[in-house]
């Protein structure tokens, strides 16, 4: 996922999120101009949060080729047999992340591969760690394959989100730990994997997006 260079040299901030940085420092500075200094002051906040939203920071991916990388930073709220309605079919399992707004919410390919299918629906804002909302919610699952082995997440929006960003295509190569979007403010990633993945985490653990291996193949 590219960064507007040569700000993001400076501050490591998606490319998604200057307008809003952008936005909210100008009214501050008008504010203080104004001497309105309460509004200007609740809005530097502001301000200071939305650059701590949208930053993206570097990541050293692990250079193991067997590990399956977590896709989004955040807490692991749940581990269990995917549904029905999963991408990879019957016994595969589902590690839900829930991403806070303190979180980064930059989203990376956890596995090195070819993105297969991209399918994106359109859906209710539940809060993010409500287990509905794996179903009910805006929500994009992506699904890579490296030969025959196959991982699938989905961005899913939160009771604050409303846009999710998915910049790769069907027929794209991504690698392990690569940029591909992000899901703006609260926000949940569920990540489907094979039966044989052999898990790394557990519920309560935290993760980060390219840097914490979720899982390994045998």
């Amino acid at each position: 996922m590219r960064r507007l260079p040569p700000k993001a040299d400076i501050l490591p901030i998606v490319r998604d999120g200057w307008p809003f940085i952008l936005v909210s420092a100008a009214l501050t500075i008008g504010f203080f101009v104004l001497r309105w200094n309460w509004a200007g002051a609740v809005l530097f906040v502001f301000t200071a949060l939305m650059v701590n939203f949208f930053r993206d920071p570097e990541r050293t991916v692990p250079a193991d080729p067997r590990i399956v990388i977590s896709p989004a930073d955040g807490k692991v709220v749940q581990i269990v047999d995917s549904p029905a309605s999963s991408p990879l079919g019957p016994g595969s399992r589902q590690v839900s992340i829930f991403l806070n707004v303190f979180d980064v919410h930059v989203n990376r390919a956890p596995i090195a591969g070819t993105i297969v299918d991209v399918a994106y629906n359109k859906g209710a804002f539940l809060p993010a760690f409500d287990d509905k909302a794996s179903l009910k919610n805006e929500q994009n699952r992506v699904t890579i394959a490296d030969g025959d082995f196959r991982v699938a997440f989905t961005q899913i929006a939160g009771l604050i989100a409303r846009r999710i960003v998915f910049r790769k295509k069907v027929g794209e190569h991504v690698g392990l730990g690569e940029r591909v979007g992000m899901i703006k403010f609260g926000s949940r990633t569920d990540i489907f994997l094979p039966r044989e993945v052999v898990l790394d985490v557990k519920v309560g653990d935290r993760v980060k997006g390219g840097l914490t291996p979720i899982g390994r193949r045998p």
